[in-house]
């Protein structure tokens, strides 16, 4: 039995080796065709591909972790940096651009004290924009974490936001 301790990285995060067991072998069967599922599972848990992680997938799997990189690189879905626990996505696609969606970001940049790209100092909210979210005819659109909000005004953007500070530190309570 694998009774790997966990280890700090960075800001006392912690990675969990026998989770990452777990992800490796019991969800995905310890399968190399299976590498972006598994570094989806692991995104999905850390928030970001955090670099232990990533070597001892490569370790465990055999794959090389230049590989493993260059997945994490190529899909601009997965990051390696640490990112905010609420990721917000404004959509800058033409329908949205041409509704204003960069006054919504602008908004928000400046309600967070962030640019595109930037993470909160309280690790709360992360900012990108991205070229298309698919919901042309609800722009401008923005997405936090999968929930999509529709004909976003920037005077609403503050309530958005909101909502999910005050969500974050409900959880935080509990």
């Amino acid at each position: 039995m694998n009774v790997a301790k966990p280890l700090h990285v960075g800001d006392h995060q912690e990675i969990d080796f026998m989770e990452l067991d777990h992800i490796i072998e019991q969800q995905f069967n310890n399968d190399k065709e299976n590498l972006i599922m598994i570094l989806q599972a692991i995104q999905r848990r850390y928030n970001y591909l955090p670099r232990p992680a990533l070597k001892y997938v490569s370790e465990k799997m055999l794959v090389p972790l230049s590989q493993i990189y260059g997945v994490g690189t190529f899909y601009s879905s997965f990051s390696l940096e640490p990112r905010g626990k609420n990721i917000i996505s404004v959509c800058l696609g033409t329908a949205c651009h041409v509704r204003g969606a960069h006054k919504i970001r602008e908004r928000i940049e400046e309600t967070l004290d962030i640019s595109d790209g930037e993470t909160t100092e309280d690790k709360q909210f992360s900012l990108e924009s991205v070229r298309c979210i698919g919901c042309c005819s609800l722009g401008p659109v923005v997405k936090i974490n999968e929930e999509i909000h529709g004909r976003i005004t920037s005077d609403e953007v503050g309530k958005v936001l909101g909502h999910y500070a005050e969500k974050s530190i409900a959880e935080q309570d509990s």
